[in-house]
């Protein structure tokens, strides 16, 4: 029952939330007004691995306004919770693994009371040795930060001995010893990413109130809320519909809030004190004991021939998982199957160990696990270029796969535009242009895939002649939920303002997966179509019955029902108001990654000088190429490409959590940089025209690719602007003014 011309979608359409957050009045967890609030504190472990040999509350429980107070001792063993692998623990229970690991919490009258009883818990630790290298996490003899691993719920593979590699996942093809025989170079680097925090401006928030019919009521920033109602329904002993995630603005995410964080232990002091509990991390919470992105040790070792043709790649990938696997909803990053890359290699390897270690539990970022392998990959494809003396781009030119062809990890894809991705961003950025002295110029690619799973949606034809869509999104800030109301209109044939967008709270449907991995616009604009269309039929079968028109000779056009075989037609709001109940469509649509294997690429140039004497660098322009589908809306989509090369910039330059024996000491912005409008160069977008893509809509994926090249493009411009390499992210000026002394104090070969 489509429309015969565009209305909304590929329209510059604004978001339907612009005007409420604009101008202050978005509902976040925090302003949600409840009676009687009682406000949560957390006591955090000061060791990175000890015993808790004591632990007295009594003097907390004895202050006046204070209403509980929980630790470990209050649950059953092993009381825990996790995405997939189920190894947190709500609260501490005999051993903490991480320096800001929660051991207990209060619940009192307000803020101050509530700190002034965290600091009156006694609790005696024996302190036990700790491991924080992943690397030397792996080796024989490492200390065991979970000695009862191979017991776990949720291991991808069974477990038979102690170690702390809790996740060993490979991809490749081909042999890879045999490959490297018939290499005529071969370059072996490492590489090493930082952890990063994803500096959303909401910190981590829980509102929760147990209602007298038992029902447990939840308000936080949780966009895979049915996901997170579950588990808390799990630890509660209640059933999924019992715990009710109610819709909030979330402000911020970058793959943070898909968590549970602090909302089962909220959950159990509103049970336990009867009264509503608010819990809201500060910052300093925040980047202490959040779940940032991975840091990563990457060895790769790659041979070519003299012509540059790759033959071989052998990857071993070392992520730091921290305490804890839980907060991943794989227990593993599946991204890093990026560090194959886009390239024809007959011969790969690429094996991913993710590694328990005493420092605070990493969860996703914005692409987890492609930024840190395609940071690696990226910039080893240069050094592999330089060795053979060919110009970068035109390695990667040579070794591009083609429609049909498998890339280095075995994969077939739909389509292969990323040779014409970089020479969009190329042409673009003047790539080969001369240039000054100490500026360089560095190009990169990367590509993601659309994400899938499931999701429904509810449109009602209202008696007034209104459409109106119903989601159980809970939109995390990129614009879903103004694509949901464009292709609803699109669907119909109306104008997106003909289309009014409600938010339900858990309970409309039995499961979602919730918004993240770029799969918001794929799973979300088919629901909504598919709801239109449930519609839309269920109207024709209204109009038969009242009218005795053909069902099948009837289309919906705007707001006319039409009969295509007479050409009479009536408003449809007609029909319905003879009835006096809204038509409506539901449908439970679900897109798998088997359906179609289409990919989008991005491809970057960074364009950066130096300054010889103080190592400084400074971005002076980046340049974006992106291959995309169809665009649902330019400014959502154009929204995403700067909001995601910025990220890409301070991964790249300037943004790492900073530990020291697990203890991290970046705990303010002010010690944490990210980006400041000072830090942000000329950013042009190229964007090409519409390719095959996933869905009704034709789409690919945008919400995690721009951040991808970023950080090894510009590594590639500094090493071609001053000739050393960075193999540790960021790329700080203290770093490059300390490889031009080693290179300028290195001995020089004979001529």
């Amino acid at each position: 029952m489509a429309s015969q011309a565009a209305h909304a979608v590929g329209a510059p359409v604004p978001r339907v939330d612009a005007r409420e957050k604009v101008a202050g009045t978005a509902s976040y967890a925090a302003d949600v007004k409840l009676a009687g609030v009682l406000r949560a504190q957390t006591l955090r472990s000061p060791h990175p691995h000890a015993r808790i040999v004591r632990i007295d509350g009594s003097q907390a429980k004895d202050l006046p306004g204070v209403h509980a107070v929980l630790t470990g001792e209050d649950f059953p063993p092993d009381t825990r919770w996790g995405r997939r692998i189920v190894d947190v623990p709500v609260l501490a229970q005999g051993v903490v693994r991480f320096v800001g690991e929660p051991v207990a919490v209060v619940a009192a009258d307000d803020e101050e009371t509530a700190q002034r009883a965290i600091g009156l818990i006694e609790v005696e630790y024996e302190e036990l040795p700790a491991v924080f290298d992943a690397a030397e996490a792996m080796a024989p003899g490492a200390v065991l930060v979970h000695p009862d691993l191979g017991g776990f719920e949720g291991l991808p593979e069974e477990i038979k001995e102690p170690t702390n590699v809790v996740v060993r996942w490979e991809w490749g093809q081909g042999d890879v010893d045999e490959g490297f025989k018939h290499a005529e170079v071969v370059v072996e680097r490492t590489y090493t990413t930082p952890s990063q925090h994803h500096a959303y401006m909401e910190p981590h928030t829980c509102l929760a109130w147990g209602s007298d019919d038992g029902k447990m009521h939840v308000w936080a920033p949780s966009k895979a809320p049915y996901s997170n109602r579950n588990r808390v329904a799990a630890l509660m002993g209640l059933e999924p519909e019992e715990v009710i995630f109610h819709p909030v603005a979330i402000g911020g995410d970058f793959g943070g809030k898909a968590s549970p964080m602090s909302i089962p232990v909220t959950c159990f002091l509103a049970k336990a004190t009867g009264r509503p509990v608010l819990m809201v991390f500060d910052y300093a919470e925040e980047f202490a004991a959040g779940n940032p992105r991975h840091e990563s040790q990457i060895r790769m070792r790659t041979g070519v021939t003299r012509d540059g043709t790759l033959v071989a790649h052998d990857v071993q990938v070392i992520f730091n998982s921290g305490a804890y696997a839980g907060f991943k909803p794989l227990g593993h990053l599946s991204g890093c199957s990026a560090a194959g890359g886009p390239y024809r290699i007959p011969h790969t390897r690429v094996v991913e160990h993710m590694v328990y270690t005493h420092n605070v539990p990493c969860g996703h970022m914005r692409g987890p696990g492609e930024p840190q392998a395609i940071f690696a990959l990226e910039s080893h494809i240069d050094e592999v270029a330089r060795a053979i003396g060919m110009d970068p781009v035109d390695l990667r030119m040579k070794n591009f796969v083609a429609d049909g062809e498998a890339n280095a990890i075995g994969e077939v894809l739909t389509e292969n535009r990323v040779a014409e991705t970089l020479h969009a961003a190329v042409e673009a950025a003047g790539y080969g242009k001369a240039k000054p002295a100490h500026v360089g110029r560095g190009v990169a690619v990367g590509e993601r895939a659309a994400g899938t799973g499931r999701s429904s949606a509810v449109v009602s034809l209202e008696v007034d002649g209104s459409v109106v869509i119903t989601t159980p999104f809970f939109e995390q800030g990129a614009g879903a939920y103004t694509v949901l109301q464009q292709v609803a209109a699109e669907s119909m044939g109306l104008s997106a303002e003909r289309v009014q967008l409600r938010v339900a709270e858990t309970g409309l449907v039995d499961a979602d997966a919730g918004v993240g991995g770029s799969r918001a616009t794929n799973i979300g604009s088919g629901a909504a179509a598919a709801a239109v269309g449930e519609a839309q039929d269920e109207l024709c079968r209204l109009a038969a019955e009242l009218e005795g028109w053909p069902v099948e000779s009837l289309a919906v056009r705007g707001d006319l029902l039409v009969r295509t075989d007479t050409g009479e037609s009536r408003p449809w709001r007609t029909f319905i108001a003879r009835t006096g109940r809204p038509v409506v469509g539901r449908s439970d649509f679900t897109s798998k990654r088997g359906d179609a294997h289409v990919t989008g690429y991005c491809a970057q140039v960074a364009e950066v000088s130096v300054d010889p004497e103080t190592g400084q660098v400074t971005l002076l322009k980046l340049t974006t190429a992106h291959d995309t589908g169809r665009i649902i809306n330019p400014m959502g989509h154009q929204g995403q490409i700067y909001g995601g090369a910025v990220m890409g910039i301070g991964f790249g330059l300037m943004e790492e959590l900073v530990r020291e024996d697990g203890r991290i000491s970046t705990l303010s912005f002010a010690d944490y940089k990210i980006p400041a409008i000072a830090d942000i160069p000329e950013i042009t977008s190229v964007v090409l025209e519409p390719g095959q893509g996933m869905g009704p809509f034709g789409i690919k994926a945008i919400g995690e690719t721009p951040n991808l090249p970023t950080a090894p493009a510009i590594a590639n411009a500094v090493m071609d602007a001053v000739g050393v390499r960075i193999h540790d992210l960021p790329v700080s000026g203290e770093k490059v003014y300390r490889a031009l002394r080693e290179a300028a104090a290195a001995p020089r070969e004979p001529r």
